[in-house]
């Protein structure tokens, strides 16, 4: 016998292999992955984490209007007599909050657009108008502290500034130098 495995011993490693092959896909293939099912009631239970909402009274109760009357359902408006003028009083006098307004950024012009600059989208422009930034020229005039201070009121935008290279970026627009600007970052 050992003669016959010395001289096979090919055959055998083969046949081994072959066997082992086959009780191993036996024993997979047999396994098979069960759901267990939960039996519950056939009623489903209220979501619990809404049982506050759905027990707590309404915030507003729709009461019933009262009555109205006919000149209140008309589409006209009638003038208020001259009585009512006098006693209502003179008119306020104006506040110096109303008076010392301020005045509304300027908007962008077309040569200070912001959103000429690459990776400066739509709501990139609205952000940073809130923060007061509304031309080109803001930018190219940024030092490192001030790209800092405005990176960090971002949000989700945050890096943009340098990865973007927006100062680069915005200096070569408010030069005029459109080939340089286009050779570093493309045609608009």
């Amino acid at each position: 016998m050992n003669e016959w495995i010395a001289a096979n011993w090919m055959l055998v490693a083969i046949g081994v292999a072959v066997l082992v092959l086959i009780i191993g896909w036996l024993v997979l293939a047999s396994r098979r992955t069960t759901v267990e099912r939960i039996e519950t009631s056939e009623e489903p239970a209220p979501a619990k984490r809404n049982q506050a909402l759905i027990d707590a009274p309404p915030a507003a109760s729709a009461a019933a209007p009262g009555p109205l009357s006919q000149a209140a359902n008309s589409d006209t408006v009638a003038a208020a007599p001259a009585i009512a003028d006098a006693e209502a009083g003179p008119a306020p006098a104006p506040t110096a909050a109303a008076e010392q307004a301020p005045t509304p950024a300027p908007a962008p012009t077309a040569s200070s657009d912001v959103a000429r600059l690459k990776g400066v989208g739509p709501k990139l422009v609205a952000q940073l108008a809130e923060l007061g930034v509304t031309s080109v020229a803001q930018i190219a005039a940024w030092d490192d502290a001030e790209i800092d201070r405005i990176d960090a009121q971002l949000g989700r935008f945050s890096g943009r500034i340098r990865r973007d290279a927006w100062v680069d970026q915005a200096r070569l627009i408010e030069s005029g130098d459109t080939a340089a600007y286009e050779s570093r970052f493309g045609k608009g």
